[in-house]
């Protein structure tokens, strides 16, 4: 097996390691080489898996990762990890209570501490550029180790934090969902879905990604239809298309003489073929 592995860490943050000839599985807990350190993650793919994500996320530099896998995860490691979490909030607090005192028009959304506590990640949202370099200074005074600031989107903002979407369920950005990918309003269009902001807007205010998951199927079903507003000769004569559905395969006709009616695929492939024939 290829020594790859795509290790998962805090929210939506994923690196790829260098396995070394080790015997891994999915799900295993893992302390992987960091920036000069260590980090706690979890293995979310391995081998070719892990090779292609790899190449189609632009995430590997190089053939072969660099850093690589150090060990399974001990009993011990796990319990700090999970302790960890606790740390983070506290930190995601003073954090806040800093970036207030210098007046910056930021939010601080999530922290995530490296395992060896040798670097903290500090996760924030702005509308504008924002000079944090006082700040900087200030945390690594008051936490005593090396800060890295990291500016998101609201979309990574929604991953990191997690929720409910309006279907009922977890967010898929924040449990499964491998990556963002950019969503446009034609994506709705060609689902015949309403166009109001609210009713295909997620938690973050973005065009929901599950606008993609069936958009593949809706343009493959759509192709046995005839394009709305396409004027056809039928048995009655002229028609114009005025609605399609694809679920119950009907189509809505309106005729020269302003009547509509609705028949489906099949009905009106055997009017134009009896058309045709006379």
């Amino acid at each position: 097996m290829s020594g790859f592995a795509e290790v998962r860490f805090k929210g939506t943050r994923r690196g790829y390691f260098n396995t070394a000839g080790m015997d891994l599985t999915p799900g295993d807990r893992v302390i992987v080489q960091a920036d000069r350190g260590e980090d706690f993650g979890q293995v979310t793919a391995l081998g070719s898996i892990a090779e292609r994500k790899c190449s189609s996320s632009g995430g590997c530099a190089t053939p072969t990762p660099t850093m690589r896998v150090l060990r399974r995860a001990d009993s011990e490691e796990v319990r700090r990890a999970r302790y960890k979490v606790d740390d983070e909030r506290r930190a995601r607090r003073e954090a806040r209570k800093h970036a207030a005192r210098h007046r910056l028009r930021m939010k601080v959304t999530e922290t995530e501490w490296q395992f060896d506590r040798k670097k903290l990640i500090i996760y924030f949202t702005a509308e504008k550029r924002v000079d944090f370099r006082e700040l900087v200074r200030d945390l690594a005074r008051s936490f005593r180790t090396r800060i890295e600031l990291r500016q998101i989107g609201v979309r990574d903002e929604a991953a990191l934090l997690g929720g409910v979407g309006r279907c009922g369920r977890e967010l898929c950005c924040s449990t499964w969902l491998p990556e963002l990918k950019p969503v446009s309003l034609q994506l709705a269009k060609d689902q015949s879905l309403s166009l109001n902001p609210a009713q295909i807007s997620g938690c973050c205010g973005r065009l929901m990604c599950c606008l993609m998951y069936e958009h593949d199927s809706y343009v493959e079903a759509r192709r046995r239809f005839p394009r709305e507003g396409r004027r056809i000769r039928t048995a009655r004569g002229r028609e114009r298309v005025v609605g399609v559905n694809i679920f119950k395969e009907t189509i809505a006709l309106r005729g020269e003489e302003g009547d509509v009616r609705v028949v489906t695929v099949a009905e009106l492939r055997r009017e134009m073929r009896t058309r045709d024939r006379n």
